[in-house]
């Protein structure tokens, strides 16, 4: 490791250490992981609790993965049931509907720390979350929520070269956001949509590629992979393959977003 990311890796320790004992929410991402390792390294198993949500809007192969890890890493765990389409006006999918998301999950969070008798949760925000629209960071501060990554200034890339250090399966994970992400702002979030898109999903992951959105624009779906990827679905049987199986799903036209896989592409539209 670099002497920069070995002085990141001193803070956060650091900064871990003074919390004395934490919560975790934990969603078996890369930066979740690497903070739920760091913590239970820093402060012990007794100290440390992972709290994952079950929820309609990640899918059941995301819940696997959380499982898997926390059995790999032996680390105390408490998995909540939290629906977010119950929250008046999500399903409308407002610009701020992370706000609301965020503001309910980790008020259900807080419950469950008061139980533990925690004073400390920590969720895995980073430096690189400040540069795309984030609502959610605005209930993440109104709560209390500690960032301990970004407060030691870790970068997306410096995570997932600490978490290869540590040995961290996680290292190499695609990203994930929520399956509301893949709805365009003022479309419906259902229950049927949601289905329609983690089906989809799962079906391309399921023919290995790499990274997958599904874009839910009611009977359209628009699919973006890695540009380097591209090729492999245009030529071929692939294509038909994945039209008709979408088709299946329920979407009536199906595309290949020419500029490829882009996190928070959904948020052009408010730039």
């Amino acid at each position: 490791m670099s002497l920069e990311l070995n002085i990141k890796t001193q803070k956060l320790r650091e900064i871990i250490q003074s919390m004395g004992k934490v919560l975790v929410a934990f969603s078996g991402g890369v930066d979740s992981t690497l903070l739920l390792k760091v913590a239970q390294d820093t402060l012990g198993d007794g100290n440390v609790l992972a709290v994952t949500a079950h929820s309609p809007l990640y899918p059941e192969r995301e819940l696997a993965g959380v499982r898997k890890l926390i059995r790999t890493l032996r680390t105390r765990h408490r998995l909540i049931e939290s629906n977010e389409l119950e929250i008046p006006g999500f399903s409308k999918n407002p610009p701020n509907r992370c706000y609301h998301c965020k503001r309910k999950l980790f008020g259900e969070l807080l419950e469950v720390a008061r139980e533990e008798g925690i004073s400390c949760i920590v969720e895995g925000s980073t430096l690189d979350d400040d540069k795309d629209h984030r609502p959610g960071r605005v209930a993440v501060q109104e709560l209390g929520i500690r960032s301990p990554l970004k407060e030691a200034s870790f970068t997306k890339m410096e995570v997932r070269e600490l978490s290869k250090a540590l040995g961290l399966p996680t290292w190499d994970k695609p990203s994930f956001a929520c399956l509301a992400s893949r709805f365009p702002y003022g479309e419906k979030i259902d229950e049927e949509g949601l289905r329609m898109v983690d089906e989809a999903e799962d079906f391309l992951f399921g023919l290995g590629f790499k990274q997958v959105r599904v874009r839910h624009y009611g009977n359209l779906a628009r699919i973006e992979i890695l540009k380097e990827e591209m090729q492999r679905l245009i030529d071929g049987p692939l294509r038909e393959k994945v039209a008709d199986r979408l088709k299946e799903i329920g979407y009536r036209y199906v595309t290949l977003d020419l500029q490829g896989f882009r996190s928070g592409s959904m948020n052009e539209v408010l730039r």
